[in-house]
């Protein structure tokens, strides 16, 4: 059964987002050089392994031949905690079959043993189609699950996690997020000891937030100094290579051991890169490239992915497994 939420109670959904293939809009900064020469050594890089392996049109095609290939998604350390976690994970911020969900199947099935969730996503439509999928593989164990809430207070955070228990029918997630924090206070210390009360409870194996607004830089260095934090999901693509002070941000959470997720990593490519990119590498579309130059980042962990049909799915896991 689901526990629905007091009319009267406060929102603890909250964001509703936008997903990962949205295009940034961002025109071009002084560090476009920087990007540019970024995204062609990429691909100039993920065409030298093209060469000299299965091209990825074959596998995103499900060539018979790439059954013989490996077949599970590579993994990378989950910050400092000594778990390994494969490197490109399901958004699940779609609509999905509350019923038995054909793209959840097939990524799992891929290899994709890494479900992302909220409660804001279709305002629990996406906990509950997770919690029948649960049913239907009936190994809970199998799954790597990430949830959120939009709660600004401890205690709606605390409810929170609640509601997400409840929706998606398990006793505990994985990873549990404040979702879209914009507000440094909410790396204070009774947030943080929040997240290791509910640690310590059960609910959660681990505990972070996301972030979104224009002061990423400062919510990570904030992360970084106070601690308490085992994770944060923000967004990260090609276009903030040249974002110097982004790069000491992630520096300092990555020497802190704390895991450091990317989404929105579809960022635009201006018309004449998008050329040089079909033109220089004829293994892989561009969508791949994008999510390539984001794994060469050896600080990312993981990549979540709004893969919204079966053959984005077959495309993404084709590229992580030819992961830089």
């Amino acid at each position: 059964p689901v526990a629905l939420q007091n009319p009267g109670a406060p929102d603890l959904r909250k964001p509703i987002m936008a997903s990962d293939r949205d295009i940034d809009n961002q025109g071009p900064t002084p560090d476009e050089p920087a990007r540019r020469r970024f995204l062609k050594s990429a691909v100039a890089s993920a065409s030298a392994v093209g060469a000299a392996a299965t091209p990825l049109a074959g596998l995103a095609l499900e060539d018979p031949k790439a059954k013989t290939q490996t077949s599970g998604i590579p993994t990378r350390p989950f910050g400092n905690t000594g778990l390994q976690v494969p490197i490109l994970h399901l958004g699940t911020a779609q609509r999905l079959d509350p019923r038995y969900d054909k793209l959840m199947h097939r990524s799992f099935a891929a290899g994709v043993t890494w479900f992302d969730t909220a409660l804001a996503y279709g305002r629990g439509s996406s906990h509950r189609a997770i919690a029948n999928f649960l049913t239907q593989i009936d190994d809970r164990k199998k799954l790597w699950l990430t949830s959120k809430s939009g709660a600004q207070s401890v205690s709606g955070l605390r409810a929170g996690i609640d509601q997400a228990l409840a929706e998606l029918g398990t006793d505990s997630i994985d990873l549990y997020l404040m979702h879209a924090v914009d507000d440094p206070e909410m790396l204070d210390s009774h947030y943080l000891r929040l997240g290791e009360e509910l640690k310590a409870k059960g609910k959660t194996r681990f505990f972070g937030f996301s972030c979104h607004d224009g002061n990423v830089v400062e919510l990570l260095n904030r992360a970084a100094e106070t601690g308490g934090i085992d994770a944060i999901l923000f967004r990260y693509n090609f276009r903030r290579y040249g974002d110097l002070a982004l790069n000491r941000a992630i520096d300092a959470c990555h020497r802190k051991g704390i895991a450091m997720l990317a989404m929105k990593t579809q960022g635009a490519v201006p018309k004449e890169i998008e050329s040089v990119v079909e033109f220089r590498s004829q293994n892989f579309t561009l969508g791949q490239a994008k999510l390539k130059s984001v794994w060469a980042d050896q600080r990312i962990a993981s990549i979540v992915s709004e893969m919204d049909s079966v053959a984005l799915v077959r495309e993404n896991v084709a590229a992580a497994r030819r992961s830089p």
